[in-house]
């Protein structure tokens, strides 16, 4: 009996030591191969298709990582198998296995990569003919792709409040883009909309906004700022102003939504411009038009969730060419500046 005690002593001795020292080299190989002072990145290529294995394998070589299968062993805890992207990444010795990861989860460059810009205000139709004429895009296919709400409307909840027969205007997002050269028309549009998602997700998914409105008619008024202004800072101004209107179910006499129409950036509307037929047309209809009209950059839909309180109801440009709003609710003052123009 004594013998079986002893063995079982000697054992439990051996199971705690082993796990200390696991423990321990654990924590050891988790730290970064350069603990202190300045160093330089090193630049290393992800090759495509690249398990977590062979990333590991070429950190180790290039001295950025302890130990491959410790760094294994930390992919699968952080659940990032799967998720590294191919790429050119300038790494660090001074970077945990758990940085190096964010980073590689995150993305690289590529030296085959085609990089696009997507400013804000952008309309799908001047999306298609910029990609097009980039060579990235058959304009056509592309158009067809976003005429298609249904077919990502499963995937993105933000466009389950898109009516009928509408497109996907306002829901790809505007900003600098890399994709390879052999990119589908159908794999930039998810991408982009994948972006949209982030702002979603963000700021938008669960909350409440002023005057009750959806999703829809939120990004559709943010794209009307988005393309009323011209300083930042005068965004949430705009917004209120549209607000107000809405509220007074006054008419919200939007030029760019008749540019909308017209498919082109008019500096001066005719009287014949403000009076067409359409349901984007807003000096004819009260409310929001039933969709965005162009692409809503971040600074036009925080402006739109959090407006600048006041009772404005008319801006007109001023004319100094500062680029900047005159406000005011007084029709006859409103006037009075639009005519100096």
């Amino acid at each position: 009996m004594k013998m079986i005690w002893k063995i079982f002593i000697v054992f439990l001795i051996i199971i705690i030591v082993g796990g200390l020292g696991s423990k321990y080299y654990y924590e050891v190989n988790t730290k970064p191969v350069v603990t202190d002072g300045e160093i330089e990145s090193i630049e290393i290529e992800i090759p495509n298709g690249s398990s977590t294995e062979k990333i590991a394998s070429i950190l180790e070589e290039n001295n950025l990582i302890r130990n491959k299968n410790i760094f294994r062993i930390v992919s699968k805890i952080k659940g990032t198998d799967g998720k590294l992207k191919a790429g050119l990444y300038e790494i660090k010795a001074t970077m945990t296995p758990e940085e190096i990861l964010d980073k590689l989860v995150e993305g690289g460059t590529n030296s085959s990569a085609v990089k696009f810009t997507i400013p804000e205000g952008y309309t799908i139709e001047e999306m298609a003919e910029r990609l097009s004429d980039e060579k990235i895009v058959d304009k056509d296919k592309f158009l067809s792709l976003t005429d298609d709400v249904e077919k990502f409307a499963e995937d993105y909840e933000f466009l389950q409040d898109v009516p009928d027969n509408m497109n996907l205007e306002g829901y790809l997002f505007p900003q600098t883009y890399e994709v390879y050269p052999d990119t589908s028309e159908e794999d930039i549009i998810r991408k982009m909309l994948d972006e949209f998602n982030k702002i979603y997700v963000k700021k938008l998914k669960g909350e409440s906004f002023k005057q009750n409105l959806n999703i829809n008619e939120l990004v559709t008024l943010a794209s009307i700022v988005e393309r009323e202004s011209k300083m930042d800072e005068e965004r949430p101004k705009i917004a209120e102003v549209f607000y107000n209107r809405l509220e007074m179910e006054m008419k919200l006499q939007s030029c760019a939504t008749v540019q909308y129409i017209l498919g082109e950036r008019k500096a001066n509307l005719s009287i014949a411009d403000t009076q067409i037929d359409s349901v984007y047309n807003t000096y004819m209809n009260v409310g929001l038009p039933p969709t965005p009209i162009a692409s809503p950059g971040l600074d036009s839909i925080e402006a739109t969730i959090n407006p600048e309180e006041h009772d404005y109801i008319y801006f007109v440009l001023k004319k100094d060419e500062s680029g900047k709003h005159f406000f005011t609710d007084d029709y006859d003052e409103f006037l009075s500046v639009k005519n100096s123009n």
